[in-house]
């Protein structure tokens, strides 16, 4: 068994069991954990119904990381593959290439992006080093969808203090050791968060942006006036300027950057 597989899951039953019926159709043999953060939706039902391990974790003591590091020490391949519960892998080869993304000696983990760090649609694989992780320390390697060798992280787990980003924070490190992360889009998967209510859109920016600032200490500042010129002149993955000003889940996101950032 070349990889193990670990979803952390809250109250996402449906979305748990559709991921579990596409990890069942992969050519790969592998083992699935599921980490349950205190669902009330019937979600370690589903887990135990689909032959997953199934790790209990307590709500008030979850952190990204500490999910992470429960379900990894319960993992037995040589691959871990870490998975939101609502990631979907797009056919059933999925799981063999992130395996075989791991396949070179000098890669740490990998995962499938489908932009670069300029929002630009990405082509062609990419192997990040330390100085381009460093560079555009947003853009890299996902607990959403990634993999990650499990000798590595035997070395050294995801920090559980982090309120987000441990997963670039991990990469970091690896990185920092001479490895690379490989990013590829041919391992990306359905991962949307296009539709996440402007609270759960702010809120997630902004956890992110207090972990990049436990961590980064060349962080540039991010003030009210950095918020409002990206929000006036960045265009992203939107058609257009126009467009992306008045994308109320971007604007969300640039505040929820700012307040994090402040904090």
């Amino acid at each position: 068994m070349r990889a193990s597989v670990v979803i952390r899951v809250r109250d996402e039953s449906a979305a748990l069991a559709e991921l579990l019926d596409r990890l069942a159709r992969q050519s790969m043999e592998h083992e699935v954990v599921v980490v349950d953060s205190g669902s009330a939706d019937g979600s370690p039902g589903v887990a135990r119904a689909r032959g997953a391990r199934l790790l209990e974790l307590p709500a008030a003591e979850f952190t990204f990381g500490r999910a992470l590091n429960l379900g990894a020490a319960a993992c037995a391949a040589p691959v871990i593959v870490a998975l939101s519960a609502h990631a979907f892998p797009r056919d059933d080869e999925w799981l063999e290439r992130m395996a075989a993304a791991l396949d070179v000696p000098e890669a740490a983990c990998a995962f499938g992006p489908s932009h670069d760090w300029a929002g630009m649609p990405l082509a062609a694989p990419v192997r990040q080093d330390e100085a381009l992780a460093r560079a555009h320390a947003e853009w890299g390697y996902s607990n959403g969808a990634g993999a990650f060798r499990a000798e590595l992280w035997r070395e050294r787990g995801f920090r559980e203090d982090l309120p987000g980003t441990e997963d670039r924070e991990w990469a970091l490190w690896a990185l920092s050791r001479g490895l690379v992360c490989v990013l590829d889009p041919a391992l990306a998967v359905d991962h949307d968060h296009s539709r996440d209510s402007l609270r759960a859109s702010f809120a997630r920016y902004a956890r992110e942006a207090r972990g990049y600032g436990m961590y980064l200490e060349d962080l540039p500042p991010y003030g009210a006036r950095a918020a409002v010129g990206e929000w006036w002149s960045d265009q992203g993955w939107h058609r257009s300027r126009a467009r992306a000003r008045l994308d109320p889940r971007r604007a969300a996101r640039l505040a929820g950057k700012w307040w994090g950032r402040k904090r």
